[in-house]
């Protein structure tokens, strides 16, 4: 097949984007990549969720699905909004990079190593409460831009520290940028952190066989459980939501945590888990997150 990705133009989204058309061509397809810039990429003085929310990453290249002047877009899952608009379907999701998230500092080994009253950059809802939660002493300033305009802003001296997913640094050749890595335990990932995910026209059945060898089982069922705890919670950039899922002994265990972002409060936590023996079996793994949504509502969670 002739295949063309819709694909952001930042660094990280044209690896990404090279990367699955790396894999698409040893498999014996032509693939080009369609280059675009989304309005989550144009507008870096606000949060996204005041602005629109993680939609305005893709919404440009579900339009060019759509024309026809690509096939495939490929996306960090984690950007990509619980509901896809109709006509659109998630086709593939990869193996899973790294979902933790990485404390980045010049100055600083650890979050404990930074002072009383450093400042610390992310524009993260999710990351901020799990940050107040561990070091409430701390300043949580917002930080907006691609990787490279993050990590430029912290060379600058604008953050004692910031916080990035370490897969995009790794991705990025990038693993000296990490200081430490954040275990689950403190800083639970987002749904679908450190997963690809790619999108196509629900009616190109032809793409769906052609991406087919591209999946992976464990990691599709690990993030439908995941997206499943934000879809049932209303879940966008304003919700300060954490879902992890992972593989332990045969069952697919997931944690959630939430918090309120407009003031301090203990975290709402929840956990389930399941047996599930069909590698293809999405439907056990989103009604194990809807479980999980509905522990955090009974605790207070909204």
């Amino acid at each position: 097949m002739h295949i063309t990705i819709a694909t952001r133009e930042s660094r990280l989204a044209l690896w990404q984007a090279e990367h699955v058309q790396s894999l698409l061509q040893q498999r014996g397809h032509t693939v080009t990549l369609l280059g675009m810039t989304t309005r989550g990429d144009q507008i870096l003085d606000r949060s996204l969720s005041k602005v629109g929310g993680k939609g305005l990453f893709v919404k440009e290249l579900e339009v060019a699905l759509d024309e026809g002047r690509a096939d495939i877009a490929v996306h960090s899952l984690k950007d990509v909004p619980m509901d896809l608009p109709e006509g659109f379907a998630l086709a593939c999701v990869l193996e899973r990079e790294d979902p933790s998230d990485a404390f980045v500092s010049n100055r600083y080994a650890t979050l404990a190593d930074v002072p009383q009253g450093g400042v610390v950059g992310t524009s993260s809802l999710r990351r901020t409460v799990l940050l107040r939660a561990l070091r409430p002493d701390l300043q949580i300033a917002p930080l907006r831009g691609n990787l490279d305009t993050r990590l430029r802003k912290l060379d600058e001296g604008q953050f004692d520290a910031i916080v990035l997913a370490s897969a995009g640094l790794l991705r990025l050749g990038l693993p000296e940028r990490i200081r430490s890595r954040f275990a689950a335990t403190d800083m639970l990932p987002a749904a679908g952190q450190g997963a690809l995910g790619i999108e196509i026209r629900a009616d190109r059945a032809d793409l769906v066989a052609a991406l087919a060898p591209l999946a992976h089982a464990a990691t599709w069922q690990a993030v439908a459980a995941e997206r499943a705890v934000s879809r049932s919670m209303g879940g966008s950039c304003s919700m300060p939501l954490a879902a992890f899922a992972t593989w332990v002994n045969g069952q697919l265990v997931i944690n959630a945590a939430w918090g309120d972002a407009e003031q301090p409060a203990p975290l709402v936590t929840a956990r389930a888990q399941a047996a599930i023996s069909d590698p293809t079996d999405l439907a056990s793994a989103t009604a194990l997150g809807e479980q999980v949504a509905a522990q955090l509502r009974a605790g207070g969670a909204v």
